[in-house]
């Protein structure tokens, strides 16, 4: 990328590390950055791969994907630092997949364990087994993390309707999905047999018609139209900035709680919903349950299920300290969450 040091972008927040991955052979043209760490633990983050506009967007996308890891581990109380992998995929290189791939997982060896990842948006669980091979610090092969990330958004989205009507039932309760993938499929697949009505939306066709066959009581909308739906809640599972300002002025809901990163345009899409009385509950505080049962696979050698969904309960206790504060200080909660984050990874 010619002209701009990763500094000079408004993403850029004193990161510990910013690298820029490049192998010709392939058409890998990819970043890793790490936002907080240290010698003695490693950072964690997902890896993403995406069709973009330019390099410029993708080492964006991957400085702002890194800081919201930091706030998601300390909010859930994981002792890392936050880091993110961002492939820019071309057509050219993705012809070869599991080569372009292969030499992503070799490039993420030379961190030396410094440097913990998955799979993100763009990415499957094949591809996981095949990058595992070529590096062991890929994480997210003994245990179903997308399971754990919507079982986490669920008792967020409880906690939240506890909050507003003042009880968790999902009983006759609407809903809106943006992106039914693997994180906003799990979900639906959780809320579908309890919910009153479900709508959804996806850009891709394929996946709509696979899941009208599964769940064939929900409804679609267009993806433009999806955050227009009159509901109780709105839950964002697609890509980044989902909610910009001028979407935060159209939503028709009570609540906002999905599972997509980086959900906020900026502090200013928050500040309107919080003005117009739509409960937000932070989208790192909320979606950490797939984190939670990677870092557990790192962690220990046998993989306990039960143990993952413990702390995934935590979810739960955060989300209530959020709103507690923010109802308290009449703050907005994604203003209130990133100082409870703050302190924790800045050691306060």
């Amino acid at each position: 990328m010619k002209g701009v040091a990763p500094d000079q972008l408004p993403e850029f927040d004193t990161h510990k590390l910013v690298t820029f991955v490049n192998d010709s052979k392939t058409g890998l043209k990819a970043y890793i950055v790490i936002h907080r760490g240290d010698s003695r633990r490693p950072s964690f983050g997902a890896t993403r791969m995406w069709k973009y506009r330019s390099q410029s967007d993708a080492l964006r996308e991957a400085l702002r994907l890194s800081r919201i890891m930091s706030y998601k581990l300390a909010m859930a109380g994981l002792p890392y630092g936050g880091a993110k992998g961002v492939i820019a995929a071309s057509r050219g290189a993705l012809k070869n997949r599991r080569a372009l791939l292969k030499s992503y997982a070799t490039m993420v060896n030379y961190f030396g364990g410094r440097f913990i990842t998955g799979t993100d948006v763009g990415l499957n669980q094949n591809d996981l087994y095949l990058m595992r091979r070529a590096s062991p610090y890929m994480v997210g092969v003994k245990g179903d993390a997308t399971r754990f990330t919507a079982f986490g958004i669920l008792q967020g989205i409880r906690v939240s309707l506890k909050e507003v009507f003042g009880n968790d039932s999902i009983a006759k309760r609407a809903f809106a999905i943006q992106g039914v993938g693997k994180v906003g499929g799990a979900l639906l697949n959780l809320l579908y047999p309890h919910a009153g009505r479900i709508l959804i939306a996806d850009i891709n066709r394929q996946q709509l018609r696979a899941v009208m066959r599964r769940f064939p009581k929900v409804e679609v909308v267009k993806p433009s139209e999806i955050h227009r739906q009159e509901v109780d809640v709105f839950s964002p599972c697609a890509m980044s900035h989902s909610i910009t300002r001028r979407k935060a002025r159209e939503l028709v809901c009570k609540i906002v709680a999905g599972g997509a990163n980086s959900q906020l345009e900026d502090n200013g899409a928050g500040d309107i919903m919080h003005n117009r009385g739509i409960l937000y509950a932070p989208d790192y505080a909320v979606n950490a349950g797939g984190l939670i049962s990677v870092v557990d696979e790192y962690e220990h050698k046998r993989f306990d299920p039960k143990r993952v969904m413990r702390r995934v309960f935590d979810i739960r206790k955060n989300l209530r300290v959020i709103f507690a504060l923010a109802r308290r200080t009449r703050r907005p909660t994604h203003v209130v969450a990133d100082e409870i984050a703050e302190q924790k990874f800045n050691g306060n």
